[in-house]
């Protein structure tokens, strides 16, 4: 088994066409951030050579496709902060030892925060893991509200009763699909780097390369398997939120979101984000995919869950033995009932490989 590494731009029409091929054979894989595309992007947002696509062939035979950005010792998920999957695409078989990509891509380490659970050569290296929260809606909205009212959910009831209540105190509601307006594109820009500002969280555009990637992505013109497109809800006429997403064969995967603080006694940001699992009944799309974190709306309006693991792949190196001291001191103050204290390390690690993914 060999694995050759190739960069995003010089990757041959028939490997691309074999990575989607792989990507059909499993629901999870339809997922943009898997996409050869996404690599592409990223590759071209950031201008250097840090992004690279590893192939493992076996017998001359492209089994497996992988992107990742790798430094002079690491290597992390290509796109970084911006990607909230990682990992293989395709099944290189039971032979296959990750520790063979450090070699291939010239690090001594690799770092991953979001491969799949049950991704067979990742499984073992797993240091814990995290959810990732997911609408699957196969049978349109209806079949899915009924559902999540069936569990005991009132989220979406209470969707409605904040709907008319908009209606009624401030003006009609016009939603838009696919919407080519550039000053709401510029204007969720100014929202998320606001928020950032305004909550002490690192803003993730301020590295420049991220902020020419969401750019990029809205010049783009999708295509039938990987694009990104603006979501905007207009409520009497002013914009109250705005949400960019990027898009797979089938799935959406919920990525830049933003409203308005006059707005936010009607919720429109969920108000949108139910506008869009109504389009997509007349669309291609039946998942809406909120990515990891855990936050209430995700837990309240997600029908399904999907495991996602974090940890390293190393070999005999210094590098290693820094990333095994840092695990071993998080895993130390996770188990003492420190209260919040006992986060802290994982916070710690968490923000610098945020750090880095920004570089």
């Amino acid at each position: 088994m060999d694995v050759d590494v190739l960069r995003p731009k010089c990757l041959p029409p028939e490997l691309a066409a074999r990575w989607r091929a792989l990507q059909r054979l499993r629901r999870a894989w339809d997922s943009p951030f898997f996409s050869p595309e996404w690599a592409k992007a990223v590759d071209q947002a950031r201008g250097d050579d840090g992004v690279k696509i590893a192939v493992i062939h076996d017998q001359g035979d492209a089994r497996a496709f992988m992107a990742v950005s790798a430094g002079r010792m690491t290597a992390i998920a290509a796109g970084g902060a911006m990607c909230d999957y990682e990992g293989l695409v395709g099944d290189p078989g039971p032979e296959f030892d990750p520790r063979s990509l450090l070699g291939a891509l010239g690090v001594d380490r690799y770092d991953f925060s979001h491969i799949l659970e049950d991704t067979p050569a990742f499984a073992p290296l797993g240091r814990g893991q995290e959810p990732a929260w997911i609408v699957e809606a196969p049978d349109g909205y209806e079949a899915y509200a009924a559902a999540r009212r069936a569990a005991g959910v009132s989220a979406l009831k209470e969707l409605d009763r904040k709907h008319r209540k908009a209606v009624r105190e401030v003006g009609p509601q016009v939603f838009t699909a696919r919407s080519a307006a550039k000053v709401d594109f510029e204007r969720l820009i100014a929202l998320k780097r606001e928020q950032y500002r305004a909550t002490g969280q690192t803003d993730v555009l301020a590295a420049g390369w991220t902020q020419r990637l969401m750019e990029d992505l809205f010049a783009s013109q999708t295509s039938d398997d990987f694009g990104a497109e603006l979501f905007t809800l207009h409520i009497g006429g002013a914009l109250a939120a705005v949400q960019f997403h990027l898009l797979g064969e089938r799935t959406i995967h919920a990525w830049m979101i933003g409203h308005e603080a006059t707005f936010e006694r009607y919720s429109p940001g969920l108000l949108l984000f139910q506008h869009i699992l109504r389009w997509m009944d007349g669309e291609p799309y039946d998942r809406l995919d909120f990515g990891y974190g855990d936050y209430r709306f995700k837990r309240e309006l997600a029908n399904t869950q999907q495991a996602l693991l974090h940890g390293f792949v190393g070999g005999a190196s210094a590098a290693s033995l820094m990333r095994e001291a840092a695990y071993g001191m998080r895993r130390v103050a996770e188990a003492l009932p420190l209260g919040r204290a006992s986060a802290l390390p994982g916070k710690a690690m968490r923000r610098i490989d945020l750090m880095r993914g920004l570089r």
